[in-house]
């Protein structure tokens, strides 16, 4: 069987990382194949970095990325996907709600069906709130209307890639990456998984509101032109209605079925209503200004401080 390594984001998960370590070390174990786990320390404040640098000590088949402070959770995954050496890869994150028990079942299909990716769908979401279950649902449904790439409903970043979309992966030097958007975007065949999310084993979300927000945003402005084309639209509805409104007064200055010319309140509607449309436009306009800004830079996807357990020539 091929070499798997196991990718791991983490970002202070002092309360769950050793479990995590422990439940993903005994599936590995039983697999008949070379496997490791490259956890990736986004800039935690807690313990988990002196936890897994004494995890990484007692397992040689642990490695670790310390990033240099807080990236982020994407950038945190193609850092892992960067530096893994491996034919296949599983990306997961750290606490437990994606149970590594399902590991030799995912490398199952993927060899049953011979697939280049198997992304995890998630049949149902335990102790989850009934907001954060309609926002994901409002997510995935408007990125499949919004975006030029069809994904897959209900799919997070739980999945397994091979060698050959790692590979493809890799290439791509965007620094906003949306990472399951990008493995869809790049294609070969790739399989559904279904399974039952569970709760986290301990620990708090460390992707609050704020933060899926800016998930949201970052998706969308990377991966569809629309909000652009319904900036134009409503700019040009909104010339439509002030052609129609003109044509309203004077038809009423003429036939004196309006009184617009004292009619404060139909001015301000006016103004009030293209001065809206005016901003929204700007703003949609500056959101994707603001990306091109960003790329431009080329500052680096992410800085890594240190590495446990890699040779000399395994570098990114």
């Amino acid at each position: 069987m091929k070499s798997l390594s196991v990718i791991i984001p983490c970002f202070n998960e002092e309360e769950v990382l050793r479990e995590s370590y422990r439940r993903t070390k005994a599936v590995l174990e039983t697999l008949p194949c070379d496997a490791e786990i490259i956890y990736v320390n986004d800039g935690s404040l807690d313990k988990t970095r002196a936890m897994l640098d004494e995890i990484a000590a007692s397992d040689a088949h642990v490695k670790v990325l310390h990033f240099s402070r807080n990236f982020g959770h994407q950038p945190a995954v193609s850092a892992g996907i960067r530096n893994c050496h491996t034919d296949l890869a599983i990306i997961m994150d750290a606490d437990l709600q994606d149970p590594p028990e399902l590991i030799p079942e995912i490398l199952a299909l993927r060899e049953k069906e011979q697939a280049n990716s198997v992304y995890c769908v998630r049949r149902s979401r335990d102790k989850e709130s009934f907001f954060k279950l309609l926002t994901a649902r409002l997510f995935y449904r408007t990125m499949n209307r919004m975006s030029e790439v069809e994904f897959p409903l209900d799919t997070g970043d739980f999945r397994l890639i091979d060698r050959k979309i790692m590979n493809e992966f890799n290439r791509l030097r965007e620094h906003g990456k949306y990472i399951r958007g990008l493995v869809s975007w790049i294609g070969f065949k790739q399989v559904p998984f279904y399974y039952e999310r569970k709760a986290r084993v301990a620990g708090e979300t460390k992707y609050p509101l704020s933060k899926m927000i800016r998930f949201a945003s970052n998706a969308l402005l990377y991966f569809s032109k629309k909000p652009l084309r319904l900036a134009m639209s409503l700019g040009f509805i909104a010339v439509i209605i002030g052609i129609v409104l003109a044509i309203w007064f004077m038809l009423g200055k003429l036939y004196g079925f309006s009184n617009a010319e004292t009619g404060w309140t139909s001015i301000m509607t006016v103004v009030v209503f293209f001065g809206g449309v005016q901003l929204l436009t700007i703003g949609v306009l500056g959101q994707y200004i603001g990306v091109l800004f960003d790329e431009i830079k080329n500052r680096p996807e992410y800085i890594i401080d240190e590495k446990r357990n890699y040779t000399d020539n395994e570098t990114d």
